[in-house]
């Protein structure tokens, strides 16, 4: 377990808000139709940007998908509070990775600029999985991971001040620049929601993974009024 480029990754997030660049239109009478379409390096999926404290929720589900390794390589999914125009990020999710030509798959939690914490627990292709974060009060956060396929749940409370709380995302994830995402095939994502609401319904801003020289490494297929939708391996670097 272990992913030291996760480290790097984390620390451009904040500086990815300003630097996507949108090459769609948005509609406010069809949100789902028509969602911005932006590129953002390592990350692909789905995110709403508001005020300081415009949001306390986000959660998803999605059904772990098998890697194809021929190289060292990594991808992870998660769900998160912040990190697109703030300093902070509020995310849990899970790893797949590839170690040469070994497949690895783990689950975790972060609160950046804390380092991640992995997670002891068996993550297998197929299983299903549930995530969300949880803001209460003013200052608990609740990060949730489960996988009802093998029957485990963790709970991770902490507490913290000052934290934007100003974007929402659910997210596929790849390395930086000199990286090679892992061939993930397909995972689809279903029941986003952000504040108890469809993520589809908010009028999201679509986002695709790309290398130095701008090419997509994955596509992000429309999201639903239900919010669903789904990301799909196109090529490693």
């Amino acid at each position: 377990m272990g992913r030291p480029w996760r480290l790097l990754l984390v620390a451009l997030l904040a500086a990815i808000g300003p630097a996507v660049s949108a090459v769609g239109s948005a509609s406010a009478a069809t949100p789902k139709a028509r969602p911005v379409v932006a590129t953002a390096s390592a990350f692909s999926g789905y995110v709403v940007t508001g005020a300081d404290g415009a949001y306390s929720s986000v959660s998803a589900t999605w059904t772990v998908s098998a890697v194809t390794c021929t190289a060292t390589a990594s991808s992870s999914f998660w769900v998160g509070l912040d990190g697109f125009n703030s300093a902070s990020v509020e995310q849990i999710g899970i790893e797949a990775d590839c170690s040469g030509k070994t497949a690895e798959y783990f689950g975790w939690y972060e609160m950046y600029p804390a380092p991640p914490v992995d997670f002891a627990n068996s993550v297998k292709p197929g299983d299903a999985m549930a995530a969300s974060v949880t803001f209460s009060g003013t200052d608990t956060y609740k990060l949730v991971l489960a996988d009802s396929t093998q029957g485990w749940t963790r709970t991770i409370t902490k507490n913290e001040t000052g934290l934007a709380r100003s974007s929402a995302e659910v997210i596929t994830e790849g390395p930086p620049a000199a990286g090679l995402l892992a061939d993930f095939g397909t995972v689809s994502y279903a029941k986003c929601e952000v504040n108890g609401t469809s993520l589809g319904l908010q009028n999201p801003t679509r986002l695709v993974i790309t290398d130095a020289n701008g090419h997509a490494l994955d596509s992000t297929s429309p999201i639903t009024s239900a919010g669903a939708f789904s990301n799909t391996w196109l090529r490693s670097s």
